[in-house]
Formats: C-alpha cells, sequence, structure tokens
C-alpha cells in the first residue's frame, strides 16, 4: 500500500478483535482516529490451600418435632466431636429443612429434618473432617472440594490479569502491524469477573480403618481484559 494513502484509508477505521472471535470493522468519529480493540486472558494455576466440605445431618422420624429434636441432639454430637479433634466452631450452618413424606393418600408417614452445613478447613485436614463427621453421628457428606483463600485469590487474580494486559497488547500490536499501523496509546481499559474453579473430590469409604485422604490437584485463576488502543 502507498503509505502516502495511508492517512485516507485509515481515517475513521475501528478495528475490533478478540483473543477468541473474528476481526470486525466499522467506523469511529474522524476525531479519534484509527483504534483497536482487543481481548486479553490471562490464567494462573496453583495448588488448592482450602477445602470446603459440605456436610448434612438428616433424621426420620414419626414426627415433626421428633424428627427436629433427633436432629438437634446429633448436631451438638457433632459439634463436640468436632471440637475434641481440634476443629472448634467449624460449623457454619446453610441450611434446615423439614419434609413431610406421606403415602398416596396423603396420610403423613415420617418428618425428615436436615441440617446442612459448610466447613472450610486446609487441604490436609479435609479427611479427618469427613471421618469424624461419620463417626460422631452418622453425618451425610455431600460433597468435597478445593479452592483457594480469598487472600491467595487476590494475590493470583493480580496476576493474571497482568498476563491478560500482555495477551491483550501482543493482539493488539499483531492487528497493527498486519495493517501498517503502530499502538501509540490506550483509550480504555476494562477487566471482567475473574473465575476461580472449585475442584470436586470424589469421596470413597473408608476400607480396613484407614483413614479417608485426598488429592486435591491444582486449581487455576482466570482473569479477561478489554483494552482499546489508539493506532497511527
Amino acid at each position: 500500500m502507498d503509505t502516502r494513502l495511508l492517512p485516507l484509508f485509515v481515517a475513521g477505521l475501528v478495528l475490533l478483535a478478540g483473543c477468541a472471535g473474528p476481526l470486525q470493522t466499522g467506523t469511529s468519529d474522524e476525531s479519534s482516529g484509527p483504534t483497536i480493540s482487543v481481548t486479553g486472558t490471562g490464567e494462573v494455576t496453583t495448588e488448592s490451600d482450602l477445602a470446603v466440605v459440605s456436610l448434612s445431618v438428616v433424621s426420620t422420624a414419626d414426627t415433626a418435632a421428633a424428627a427436629r429434636d433427633d436432629t438437634a441432639a446429633r448436631v451438638e454430637a457433632l459439634r463436640e466431636a468436632m471440637a475434641d479433634a481440634g476443629f472448634e466452631d467449624v460449623l457454619e450452618s446453610t441450611g434446615f429443612t423439614l419434609r413431610v413424606d406421606r403415602d398416596r393418600n396423603g396420610t403423613p408417614e415420617a418428618f425428615v429434618a436436615t441440617h446442612s452445613f459448610r466447613i472450610e478447613v486446609s487441604p490436609d485436614d479435609a479427611g479427618t473432617v469427613v471421618d469424624v463427621a461419620i463417626d460422631a453421628s452418622e453425618t451425610r457428606v455431600d460433597g468435597v472440594r478445593f479452592t483457594v483463600t480469598d487472600e491467595t485469590r487476590a494475590e493470583l487474580r493480580e496476576r493474571a490479569l497482568d498476563r491478560a494486559v500482555g495477551d491483550a497488547r501482543v493482539d493488539a500490536d499483531a492487528l497493527a502491524a498486519a495493517l501498517d499501523l503502530e499502538v501509540t496509546g490506550v483509550v480504555s481499559a476494562s477487566s471482567g469477573g475473574d473465575f476461580v474453579p472449585f475442584r470436586e473430590a470424589a469421596f470413597d469409604e473408608r476400607a480396613g480403618g484407614a483413614a479417608t485422604s485426598f488429592t486435591p490437584g491444582p486449581v487455576t485463576v482466570t482473569a479477561t481484559v478489554s483494552v482499546t488502543y489508539t493506532a497511527a
């Protein structure tokens, strides 16, 4: 392309591109000049440092009061067992339900009370918490998930954002070079919500008296940024 014609070609041109999307073009205000908009993604992988154990104490009885009282007694036993094992005040209630099971004629057959809990401990303690809960009151284990603490998440998000910005700039430079332009500045930048997954852990019953253990595996923190650059 004749460089003398370049200003006429690029006047009012807007280049929009994403890391995973096709190039799109549009027209901008002539006074703003050409811009290049890109989306960058950054990821940081680390070992999980937080285990979230979901438990439920479930009681079935002939009356609502009996189901409630039995659940309360078993929850108290669970709290005491956790405290004895060194996990005092770790039980966080997440829900309580009282269900009525009826026969085909609509007559109540049983009342089922369920008190659910969430426990946050270190990954190394997850297996112990599961065993204590089951041994204390035949507590139901609804799941064990591994993730990162808020402090670790904030640190990793900062690193992921740094990588996302770098990723965006690489794309912007590549697009500018393909059109005989150069990135000259930043018009705007915004970040999307970061994503911190939970890694689910399968639960296997203990065999031969062995303690329950888990292998958490790594988790990945992902961040995205959208950046609009000026070009000339």
